[in-house]
């Protein structure tokens, strides 16, 4: 009994802990993106999530447990719906509530939604329709493409983010004046390299704890009686619960287009990373990997992508659109756990 106890309070630290090194190393990727500025800035925080998501997943999936080759599928999914619905919608409304119009660039996220559309069709549910091989599976082939094709078609979107058509995820010039309201100083130099170096710290807490509590997350998930899918939500609102709350707080401050930068560029980084690593790692390993999402999901995606796309069509948003959003978030919460 003791020694249960002493186990029991043992989780609850390395908890605490893994939930405290993804709050430091978002903290420290905001400073580095403070100091590169947009869109670069929104570049290093969702990457930096990413790396989180990956190795929560790749640790799961080295466990060997059952049900283990549904974590990336349960895990991109959730992603993809809570940024969509849950954390895009809470931006909208917060920021509605508050200002009851906000405007963004459209053409960004317009752009950055069809590469997430794609991606997402690509990934979960191209396994389904596929003849190949049985059930939600890739063959290996397949999963090689899909991977290659993945990380192709985000490097694109990179490029045009970055590079190409950079404006398009700027400000709008009216909005310019608020952003430097709310903004601190930008950090200098010396604070920048520390917090690059506490970034890489804290993701590599962050991997070793994940690995950890792999064991510890699966078995409360199994003693509670709830869908497997819930590991993979769960793994997701753990990631992006800090990336949240900074979007929602550029929402309440006038400042949508960074918000929508965040989370969009969150769920692609998803797809677009972690499933091309998700894949190798399954190929090397010679792991099972499940991606195909049921007919149930796909249908709950692709109403999230075309009242996204409905929302974020003309520029400009009102609470209304934000209670939409939220409310297909809480559905398809409440159909993962009764499905």
């Amino acid at each position: 009994m003791t020694n249960l106890l002493s186990q029991t309070w043992f989780i609850i630290l390395m908890g605490i802990t893994l939930i405290g090194a993804v709050l430091s190393a978002v903290h420290h990727a905001e400073v580095i993106a403070h100091k590169t500025g947009e869109p670069y800035g929104t570049l290093v925080l969702s990457i930096s999530v990413t790396i989180i998501e990956v190795s929560l997943i790749i640790a799961m999936m080295l466990s060997g447990h059952e049900g283990s080759e549904f974590i990336a599928r349960d895990a991109v999914f959730a992603t993809v719906m809570i940024v969509i619905n849950g954390v895009i919608g809470l931006c909208i409304f917060m920021g509605g509530f508050k200002r009851h119009e906000m405007s963004f660039r459209n053409e960004g996220t317009n752009s950055a939604l069809a590469v997430l559309t794609a991606l997402a069709t690509f990934i979960l549910v191209m396994p389904m329709v596929t003849v190949s091989s049985p059930g939600p599976d890739f063959t290996k082939s397949q999963l090689a493409f899909s991977g290659i094709a993945s990380f192709a078609l985000y490097g694109a979107f990179i490029f045009f983010q970055t590079v190409s058509h950079r404006d398009y995820y700027l400000p709008k010039t009216e909005d310019k004046k608020t952003d430097s309201d709310v903004h601190a100083d930008e950090p200098s130099n010396l604070k920048t390299a520390i917090s690059a170096f506490l970034l890489i710290l804290s993701l590599a807490v962050v991997v070793g704890l994940a690995e950890a509590l792999s064991p510890a997350i699966e078995a409360g998930v199994n003693s509670a009686g709830a869908p497997k899918t819930v590991v993979g939500i769960a793994i997701a609102l753990l990631v992006l619960m800090p990336e949240a709350y900074a979007a929602v707080r550029a929402a309440r401050a006038n400042r949508l287009q960074s918000s929508l930068n965040l989370a969009l560029g969150s769920a692609l980084a998803s797809i677009g990373l972690t499933i091309p690593t998700v894949a190798a790692i399954a190929i090397f390993f010679n792991l099972p990997l499940s991606l195909g999402i049921s007919s149930l999901n796909m249908t709950l995606m692709y109403l999230s992508f075309f009242i996204g796309a409905l929302t974020l069509a003309i520029g400009r948003t009102t609470l209304l659109q934000g209670v939409v959003h939220l409310i297909i978030f809480f559905e398809y919460l409440f159909l993962s756990l009764v499905p």
